[in-house]
């Protein structure tokens, strides 16, 4: 393990490979993992448990094209296969690394986003499985500088549990996402979900929400928009701060001192009035229905952290705001709207006249502490 980080990157993504399912899932589900078929309109298109993830406009194979938001502009039809190669391959992916000073990234899914989608809990799990065992081995060259963060089946709360365990002893992870949306139309803060959240404090296991467009999960406010651009908004933001709701306000943060909770992918700048707000209604006694130990604020200190995008201007404003130790950043490499190269210069020319310290805070330290790096 390196003794020096400086420049973390909090949440890149792989491109799983086309044969991961056939070589990792337990031979019984192999007929029924998520595949890519193309659609009469020579797109792409994900299917999981024989229903399509998506509306099929966009098509899947567009996931690997990062730059997009850079000038590079894939088309359409690009194939899942032709994305960015250090997606599939580790070895391709450590130059593009050391091209942006990347010391090290922990490393999210791509299809696997859309996990929460797979209704049949056993389905669900050997699905996780299958992705763990796959990450384990493509992070294992270089164990100082990938980490791989578990996919977890919250289907069930007993298989989810379960695949921590896996993930935490018998691969090395040091933690596991899961998405932001309802699973089984419950908040996470629901009863049902404490063993999960207590196994995440026993084992020491950074938990991180991540989004994901057209999920196939229930989104707030979704059904108001048609467009794409809208729905992108609306969906990871509103999505993540109802999730940092269930934490703090419903009670997972102050019953678990230790837990370590992550929001990812949704910008960051929303965290300080929504940190505000449930602030306020904590000090009024006549909103505060919470039975709360401490204030919200003093919650997110203690036990959560913010993501935020190269692009975002209030992270200037907001680091020593919030702590710079609470604060992550992200290339989102390979997808399109992700950042390469320059992310951690973005990220740097929009903390100019910080002190040296809060720019290290934000550019590693956060890393280090919400995965528990140090």
């Amino acid at each position: 393990m390196r003794n020096q980080y400086n420049v973390i990157d909090s949440d890149g993504h792989i491109l799983e490979p086309l044969d991961l399912w056939d070589k990792y899932i337990d031979p019984k589900f192999r007929d029924r993992a998520p595949k890519i078929v193309k659609g009469e309109n020579g797109k792409e298109r994900l299917v999981i448990e024989e229903h399509q993830v998506g509306n099929g406009q966009l098509g899947i194979g567009r996931i690997g094209a990062v730059g997009a938001r850079q000038g590079v502009v894939a088309a359409d039809t690009m194939e899942y296969k032709d994305g960015k190669p250090g997606g599939f391959d580790p070895h391709k992916r450590i130059p593009d690394m050391d091209a942006d000073g990347i010391d090290a990234a922990f490393l999210y899914p791509s299809l696997g986003l859309f996990s929460g989608a797979i209704h049949d809990p056993e389905l669900a799990a050997a699905v996780c499985r299958a992705y763990n065992l796959w990450l384990a081995d493509y992070c294992k060259p270089y164990p100082d500088r990938l980490f791989g963060v578990a996919m977890l089946p919250l289907q069930s709360v007993e298989l989810a549990v379960e695949e921590m365990k896996f993930a935490r002893e018998k691969l090395g992870f040091r933690g596991g996402f899961i998405r932001p949306n309802p699973y089984s139309d419950k908040m996470i803060h629901d009863e049902r979900y404490e063993p999960f959240w207590q196994a995440a404090e026993d084992l020491d296991f950074s938990i991180g929400f991540h989004e994901g467009a057209s999920s196939g999960m229930p989104t707030v406010g979704v059904d108001r928009f048609d467009g794409r651009g809208a729905r992108h908004i609306i969906s990871h933001t509103m999505e993540m701060m109802l999730a940092c709701m269930s934490v703090i306000w419903g009670g997972i943060a102050d019953r678990h001192p230790k837990l370590r909770v992550g929001f990812l992918e949704s910008g960051g700048g929303w965290i300080a009035p929504w940190l505000d707000r449930m602030d306020r209604h904590f000090d009024d006694q006549g909103f505060n229905d919470s039975g709360l130990s401490m204030r919200p604020s003093e919650i997110f200190q203690r036990n959560c952290w913010i993501s935020f995008e190269p692009v975002e201007g209030s992270i200037k404003v907001l680091a020593d705001y919030i702590g710079p130790n609470k604060i992550l950043w992200a290339t989102d490499y390979p997808h399109p709207d992700g950042f390469f190269p320059g992310a951690p210069k973005m990220i740097r020319d929009r903390m100019k006249g910080l002190s040296e310290e809060t720019q290290h805070g934000v550019m590693a330290g956060g890393a280090m502490g919400f995965y528990g790096l140090n």
